[in-house]
C-alpha cells in the first residue's frame, strides 16, 4: 500500500469515525426497534443499524417521511470555533439532504467552560498554550459566542429553524463540545439509500474540492499542516438545491454526504455496502484552486454531495443539478480504484486481508 491507501484504509477500516459499531451495540438496538416495529409497524425505514447518512421514519398517524440527524463536531472547534460550529451544522443538514430531505429544524448543545476561564483559539489550542504566534486568547464566553454564530448563520443559510437545544459551562476539558441534530421532510417516496444500486451507474459529483478539511491527509503524515473545513454558506444553499433538483428527476439510485475522507470515503463505501465496486477519475473533480490528486481525493470540503443515476439518465441529471459531472462509475469489481491521467492513485479493497489491517496499527 502506498501512503494515501494506508490513510484511506485506516479511515475506513480503522478509525471509530467510519466503524462506530466497534463501539456501540447496535444489534442491541435492532432487537428494541425490531419489537417496537410490531407496535407501530413501518415507522422506520432507516435506523442506526444501516449505517447510513441518517435516519429515516414515518411518524404514525402523520403523511410523508422525516429524516433526523445528530452529529457533532467538538475537536473542530479549538482552531476555528466558528467555521467548525458551522460546519457541523452545514454536515448535519447535508446529511439529511442525503437521504432525500429538505432541512427544516434544528437543535443544538454546547458544553464549554466556565465563561470567564480564558481559552486558546488557534492551531496550538489542543496544547494548552500557543508557540507559534498565530493564535488568540479569549475567554470561554467570547469562543461560545463564536461557535452559536456559527450555528444560527449555518441555519439562516439553509433557511432552516433553531427551535431548542442544551447549554452547559460545567465542561473542564480543551475540548467544546458542539452537538447538533436536523430534523427534515423527505421530497421522495423512498429513502435515496447509500448502497451503490447497480453496474454501470454513473456516479455525479456535485460541488467544487479545495485544500481545506485535509484531517486525514494531516494524520497520514501526508500534509504538514492541519487545515479544517471551511464553513461555505452560500456554496451549501447552492449544493442543497443542486441536490434537491437531482432528485426531482426521479432517476437518482443513490446519494452520499462528503464528511471524513472526502470522495474516497462516499464512494468506497457506497461500492462496498452495494457489494460491488467503482473507478473513479480524480481529474474530473472539479476545483476550487489548484489541488493535488490525493487532496482531489481525500480532502473534506464542505457543500459537496455524490449522487448515482443509470448511465441513460445521466444527462437529465447533469442539466437538472447545477455544478454537477460524472467522475466515475458503478462496476462489479471488489474494489475501488482512483485514477488521476491514466495513473492509479490509490486501490481500496472492499474486504481488506487481515495483515493489511494489522500493518495499519
Amino acid at each position: 500500500m502506498n501512503q494515501i491507501e494506508k490513510a484511506l484504509v485506516h479511515a475506513l477500516f480503522v478509525h471509530l469515525h467510519h466503524n462506530i459499531d466497534k463501539a456501540i451495540d447496535f444489534g442491541a438496538m435492532k432487537k428494541l426497534n425490531d419489537k417496537m416495529g410490531k407496535k407501530w409497524p413501518g415507522a422506520l425505514l432507516v435506523g442506526p443499524d444501516a449505517d447510513d447518512d441518517a435516519a429515516v421514519c414515518r411518524i404514525p398517524g402523520l403523511d410523508g417521511l422525516i429524516a433526523a440527524k445528530m452529529e457533532s463536531h467538538c475537536s473542530p472547534c479549538v482552531p476555528r470555533p466558528y467555521d467548525a460550529a458551522a460546519t457541523g451544522a452545514g454536515g448535519a443538514m447535508r446529511d439529511i439532504v442525503a437521504m432525500g430531505a429538505r432541512p427544516y429544524f434544528i437543535l443544538d448543545f454546547i458544553g464549554t467552560r466556565p465563561l470567564e476561564q480564558e481559552v486558546i483559539v488557534g492551531p496550538c489550542g489542543f496544547k494548552g498554550e500557543c508557540t507559534c504566534g498565530d493564535c488568540e486568547v479569549m475567554t470561554s464566553k467570547e469562543r461560545l459566542d463564536l461557535m452559536i454564530k456559527g450555528v444560527k448563520d449555518m441555519a439562516e443559510a439553509l433557511e432552516v429553524f433553531i427551535v431548542g437545544g442544551g447549554f452547559s459551562t460545567s465542561f473542564s476539558d480543551i475540548v467544546p463540545a458542539v452537538v447538533v441534530a436536523v430534523v427534515g421532510k423527505m421530497v421522495v417516496e423512498q429513502p435515496l439509500t447509500k448502497p451503490a444500486k447497480a453496474v454501470g451507474d454513473k456516479i455525479i459529483l456535485i460541488g467544487k474540492t479545495g485544500r481545506d478539511g485535509n484531517d486525514t491527509l494531516y494524520r497520514a503524515g501526508l500534509a504538514d499542516e492541519m487545515r479544517p473545513a471551511l464553513a461555505l454558506f452560500d456554496e451549501e444553499r447552492e449544493a442543497m438545491e443542486a441536490a434537491l433538483a437531482a432528485f426531482g428527476t426521479g432517476h437518482i439510485r443513490a446519494c452520499s454526504d462528503m464528511g471524513a475522507a472526502g470522495i474516497g470515503a462516499a464512494v468506497c463505501e457506497s461500492a462496498r455496502q452495494g457489494g460491488l465496486g467503482a473507478r473513479i477519475q480524480l481529474g474530473s473533480v472539479p476545483a476550487k484552486e489548484e489541488i493535488t490528486p490525493e487532496e482531489a481525493l481525500i480532502c473534506e470540503t464542505q457543500a459537496r454531495y455524490i449522487v448515482q443515476t443509470a448511465p441513460e439518465n445521466a444527462e437529465e441529471v447533469l442539466q437538472a443539478a447545477e455544478g454537477s459531472v460524472v467522475i466515475g462509475e458503478i462496476n462489479d469489481d471488489d474494489k475501488e480504484v482512483f485514477e488521476y491521467n491514466g495513473e492509479k492513485i490509490a486501490v481500496i479493497p472492499n474486504e481488506p486481508s487481515q495483515e493489511m489491517l494489522e500493518s495499519l496499527s
